[in-house]
């Protein structure tokens, strides 16, 4: 029998587990986009995003005025929680930042309204760009370098800590949300299996009840012995 060819030296083979959570933080690292929409006259849009408790929010947005109009960019911005709470507004805007931090674990809504009127025409559509951080993204590093006098190396490491606690953080709250609904699917099962017991033994009362009744309808007629 042949034997198997042996590896090289000088050049390990690597599999394809090691990759995986290399590729995984690399996604996760990845600096998020911007989003742009274009918004049109007397029009209201918005954008949900779920955010986990105590992180960090910060944004940045940028309303341009609609081609050829000789009046400039007329927005509302206000972002709330699923409880109707406003963590920032701001009429007329334009151009500005925000930043706030979560108490809990919500859905949060970010809403743009156009203030410009419908007229008879076409009205061009104003340009929206928002561009929300949240957790180890808005944390400025630069900053926390000059406060703390850390070496570039440093503040990576810093970096990459903060991004390891924050895929910590995810998977444990996966796991625990997991949890929850396994106890949730347990519970239901458990009650169903109760109800389907006590829906049986109706069942078969009311069968038993019925035979006795017809038994006893039939002998009051005569009709059995």
């Amino acid at each position: 029998m042949p034997l198997p060819p042996l590896p090289l030296p000088g050049r390990p083979r690597l599999g394809r587990a090691p990759l995986l959570p290399l590729l995984l933080l690399l996604l996760l690292a990845g600096p998020g986009r911007p989003i742009s929409f274009q918004l049109p006259g007397k029009a209201r849009k918005c954008l949900r995003e779920e955010i986990h408790r105590d992180t960090l929010v910060t944004g940045e947005y940028e309303i341009g005025a609609p081609p050829g109009s000789s009046t400039g960019p007329s927005a509302n911005l206000k972002i709330t929680d699923s409880a109707g709470h406003i963590l920032y507004a701001k009429e007329d805007a334009t151009k500005g930042k925000f930043a706030f931090t979560t108490e809990d674990y919500d859905m949060f809504e970010a809403c743009f309204e156009s203030k410009l009127p419908v007229g008879t025409g076409r009205m061009p559509d104003q340009l929206v760009t928002l561009d929300m951080k949240h957790g180890v993204e808005a944390k400025n590093y630069e900053e926390i370098a000059k406060v703390e006098k850390l070496k570039p190396l440093e503040v990576e490491l810093r970096r990459l800590e903060d991004l390891s606690e924050s895929i910590v953080n995810d998977f444990a709250y996966m796991k625990k949300r997991e949890e929850e609904m396994r106890d949730t699917n347990e519970s239901t099962n458990t009650r169903v299996l109760y109800f389907s017991i006590f829906s049986m033994c109706c069942l078969i009362g009311l069968a038993t009840w019925q035979v006795f009744y017809l038994r006893r309808f039939f002998k009051a007629k005569k009709l059995i012995e």
